[in-house]
């Protein structure tokens, strides 16, 4: 089971912007933040994304092949969170809808985040 993520970041201001609104449509808020991170989550001691400057002092970058999964209640919030993030400038990388064989009933979206880290918003859903 996952506690936390982090990612990377090069402006924690602009992140923490960004991640306020995103992960807001699915009801997280920030738990805390100090000059290096910024943690969000639904609720205490639950899993949360942790947004930080790195540890080394090196240029945050994203990881080729790496993506966090979001899970959201339903196929109306996995639009929300991709259209936010969207609007709020994170690039496109597949818009919402269902994915792999539909009786599966995955739905998502996916995204990239200001600093190109991929994510995906998605749930499980059948298709009707």
């Amino acid at each position: 089971m996952i506690g936390y993520i982090t990612i990377g970041t090069n402006d924690l201001a602009r992140a923490a912007k960004f991640y306020d609104a995103v992960l807001g449509e699915m009801g997280a808020k920030q738990q805390w933040s100090n000059e290096r991170m910024v943690s969000w989550g639904a609720a205490p001691r639950t899993p949360s994304v942790i947004v930080t400057k790195p540890y080394d002092g090196q240029n945050a970058y994203h990881g080729n092949g790496t993506m966090v999964a979001l899970l959201a209640s339903s196929p109306d919030v996995v639009g929300r969170v991709y259209q936010m993030a969207l609007s709020m400038g994170a690039k496109d990388e597949g818009a919402p809808g269902y994915r792999g064989p539909e009786a599966q009933g995955f739905y998502g979206a996916y995204f990239r985040d200001l600093d190109g880290n991929k994510f995906a918003a998605f749930c499980m859903a059948p298709k009707k």
